[in-house]
């Protein structure tokens, strides 16, 4: 969704030139910490970092050429001197096991076959479990020349203080909105690139990958507008919104809610997360109890950060709608 796979996203540039300098004069570390918001660019930063590490004629700024042996064995995914380290995607669980992990520091593991760089990737690196994270601390104390291991988390709290503090740690922070603004703009002909930037909390390519999904949420929202008025049963409006990614619909409706008591204060900030749904729920906030709405809030945030687990969707969804609707019912 980023769009060309060798062009840097304007918004980093800045950080590719330290890195490229940092490389130039031989102080790349020999782990990085890549961090951010969801949605930034870490990936594709760290993808053209390690295809130009990997390429054998970058150009003068340090970006892969595309034409070399080794650019042609990373585009077939076939370059014996890139390695990428995730959970299983066959797995019942979504944590990094220790067996991957402990290969690193096997002999030659760590060394390039090409006679160039080493590079591996952990992704989410957040997702090791103890055991994991563990043996990659065996390997962090034993760094070998021409090895970049690239760990990469939107949450790097949750990592190991032992893992942090071996690593560099590069933040990408959200860009500049009119600098992310004039990029979506050029990629959405036609919609409305401010709309999508506010949902995505101002990640643009969080907000590119939003486009395809506008219908969905006006679905969601007219569905979240009749629960309120009575005009729909919340146990059949959650069957309708289970089909829909529930991450997706919790962070949709954490942002209708948000919006609302930030109506509901008289101080609505200038940056509502729903720009083009103002006047609803303006119009919502005027019969809302506020402290019920706050609780409602945080319980749907709690849903929101334990959703990549077993939680029960339609179950999940049940209980919150119900609450909304007798949150949002008018005081008799």
């Amino acid at each position: 969704m980023s769009g060309d796979q060798s062009t840097l996203l304007p918004w980093q540039g800045g950080t590719w030139r330290r890195l490229q300098q940092a490389h130039r004069s031989g102080r790349l570390p020999h782990a990085l910490l890549v961090t951010g918001p969801a949605g930034v660019g870490k990936r594709h930063l760290a993808d053209l970092l390690t295809r130009s590490l990997l390429c054998s004629a970058p150009d003068p700024e340090g970006l892969p050429c595309g034409r070399c042996r080794d650019c042609l064995l990373l585009a077939a995914g076939s370059h014996p001197d890139r390695i990428e380290i995730g959970p299983d995607p066959e797995g019942k669980s979504d944590e990094i096991k220790v067996d991957r992990v402990r290969r690193l520091g096997e002999t030659d593991a760590l060394t390039a076959h090409r006679g160039g760089w080493k590079l591996i990737r952990i992704d989410p690196a957040h997702r090791m479990n103890a055991s994991a994270a563990n043996s990659l601390l065996k390997t962090l104390e034993e760094p070998t020349a021409q090895t970049l291991i690239l760990l990469l988390s939107e949450h790097p709290a949750r990592l190991a203080a032992t893992i942090r503090s071996r690593c560099q740690i590069l933040n990408l922070p959200l860009p500049d909105e009119d600098q992310a603004m004039a990029w979506l703009s050029e990629r959405l002909p036609g919609g409305d690139p401010r709309v999508l930037l506010h949902l995505a909390h101002g990640a643009p390519l969080a907000a590119l990958a939003l486009a395809d999904r506008l219908a969905e949420r006006e679905r969601l929202f007219a569905g979240f507008l009749a629960v309120a008025r009575g005009e729909r049963d919340p146990i059949a409006e959650a069957a309708a919104w289970s089909r829909s990614d529930l991450g997706l619909v919790l962070d949709w409706l954490a942002g209708w809610l948000s919006d609302l008591l930030r109506h509901a204060s008289g101080h609505p900030t200038p940056r509502l997360i729903n720009v083009d749904k103002a006047e609803p729920l303006e119009r919502l906030a005027r019969s809302v109890r506020v402290a019920d709405g706050h609780r409602l809030l945080q319980r749907v945030l709690a849903a929101r950060g334990v959703q990549a687990t077993t939680v029960n969707a339609l179950m999940t969804l049940e209980s919150l709608l119900i609450e909304w609707g007798e949150l949002a019912r008018p005081a008799q």
